[in-house]
């Protein structure tokens, strides 16, 4: 069961995050940050990972303690879920259009985390959200994900495209990287014998 359940609580965010890495996509989200919301559940859902997070934050100051403590909480659920990574296909690949946009993720779940992040938004906010927290999120999850993390839109003008489909790239992408491979579901998809 490739499962796993983290807390971590600050000064500034109160947060829980469990996953099932072979789950069906069932999602129970909270964060206090409605698109962030709808983000993650766009994660789940594609993803097929089972998610529920619960995140209380001082969203009086700003949305970036929150935004970042739950892709840091999020990331280190899906290590601990990955464990010693054996038997996973290790790379992903996506390429999501939404409408007059289209966003390519590529992923290495090799445990060597590493962001490129090629997205341009038009506008700083979106709602009440500012745009430049999502790359804070997805530096975050990253890093405690263990994943080299490349996330480009090639093109796009909607800034609600452009950030929904970074996402749902990412889960696809995701999904396939953390697949387990019949072929090799004993082994570390690596010659080094450890990821």
């Amino acid at each position: 069961m490739r499962q796993a359940s983290i807390e971590r609580e600050t000064k500034e965010t109160a947060i829980s995050a469990s996953v099932d890495l072979d789950g069906s996509g069932r999602y129970e989200i909270s964060t206090g940050i409605g698109f962030l919301d709808h983000m993650l559940e766009q994660l789940s859902r594609h993803s097929l990972i089972d998610i529920t997070v619960k995140a209380k934050g001082d969203l009086h100051i700003d949305y970036h303690h929150t935004t970042e403590d739950t892709g840091i909480v999020l990331g280190q659920a899906v290590a601990q879920a990955l464990g010693d990574r054996v038997g996973i296909t290790r790379y992903g690949e996506a390429s999501i259009p939404m409408d007059e946009t289209l966003t390519r993720v590529t992923l290495d779940a090799s445990n060597r985390p590493y962001l490129i992040w090629k997205v341009e938004f038009s506008r700083d906010k979106l709602g009440t959200m500012d745009t430049e927290l999502f790359k804070e999120w997805f530096q975050a999850f990253a890093q405690n994900a263990g994943l080299t993390l490349h996330v480009e839109t090639l093109y796009g003008t909607n800034n609600h495209h452009i950030v929904e489909s970074c996402y749902k790239a990412l889960a696809r992408a995701l999904r396939a990287a953390i697949e387990i491979d019949p072929r090799k579901a004993d082994q570390i998809p690596s010659t080094k014998g450890k990821l």
